[in-house]
């Protein structure tokens, strides 16, 4: 198929995006556009404009700040899949990049993309959720910040409001104390994932604490398994796995049955424990 006319426009800068978001008509952003492209062709996304922000300076650099690492939403895959500063202060978004899709589609998918989609079924909004990032949102009004917590709201739905851009997410540095863990399962590799996990804590003597397991795959938006962080932290596998019951109410899907998802979700968990307490070893 092919997509419904629309019309096209270069941003000169954030500003100037900002300004065509909020006139007439629906106007969508065009980034990397590997999501975007397909529901375009497929007539799922018509809108009236897209604003291409590819040119815009400034949003395709990863900074360390003030203990904070700061992604510019036009940071793309692969760069954060190369980054250094990703490898030793993100570990967590490191172990997740290999895991989205396929090289061609992380040359070109933006960090900055990918959350704004909310897909959930995919890595990076689970993985942010489990660092405790935030993101930086800029409109005509100015900048404001939203925690990952308040930000992913719905099925696609978002804290992002009408004429704003997402400029950027932030997220805590890690340090000596930081264990991160990550695994999925799919059918093939780069496929999205029928149950995924991203897990982040903070070694504490011999224990873990501040435990964040966040599950993909099994609701509209990630969602944290609390029940079961509350029990790993005491270092309860068992427990923790049967808290699953409670945490996850997956549905059937075209991928597996919500029994199916939850006992891989189970499965997961004992995989992701594993990597948290080596790290802590």
């Amino acid at each position: 198929m092919k997509p419904a006319p629309f019309a096209y426009a270069k941003a000169r800068s954030l500003d100037d995006a900002i300004a065509r978001l909020g006139g007439d008509g629906d106007a969508r952003i065009l980034a990397g556009g590997q999501s975007l492209i397909a529901t375009l062709n497929m007539r799922l996304s018509r809108p009236t404009l897209l604003v291409d922000i590819n040119g815009i300076a400034g949003l395709d650099r990863i900074e360390r700040k003030e203990g904070m690492i700061e992604i510019g939403a036009l940071v793309r895959h692969a760069q954060a899949e190369r980054s250094e500063i990703i490898a030793k202060f993100v570990p967590l978004i490191a172990k997740a990049m290999p895991h989205i899709g396929h090289p061609a589609i992380r040359n070109r998918g933006t960090i900055g993309g990918s959350i704004a989609f909310a897909d959930p079924a995919a890595e990076l909004p689970a993985c942010l959720l489990a660092l405790g990032g935030e993101m930086v949102i800029a409109s005509a009004k100015g900048e404001r910040t939203v925690k990952a917590d308040d930000f992913f709201q719905g099925l696609y739905e978002t804290a992002l409001g009408t004429g704003e851009i997402l400029k950027a997410i932030r997220i805590p540095a890690a340090t000596e104390a930081t264990r991160t863990g990550f695994a999925e399962l799919t059918r093939r590799h780069g496929d999205y994932a029928i149950v995924g996990l991203a897990a982040t804590a903070r070694a504490d003597t011999s224990a873990l604490a501040d435990v964040r397991l966040v599950y993909f795959g099994v609701g509209a938006t990630p969602v944290r398994a609390r029940k079961a962080e509350a029990a790993l932290t005491r270092n309860a596998l068992d427990e923790a796995v049967a808290a699953l019951a409670h945490d996850l109410d997956p549905e059937d899907d075209v991928q597996a049955t919500a029994a199916v998802k939850r006992h891989l979700a189970g499965v997961l968990l004992r995989r992701v424990a594993s990597q948290l307490a080596e790290a802590s070893a």
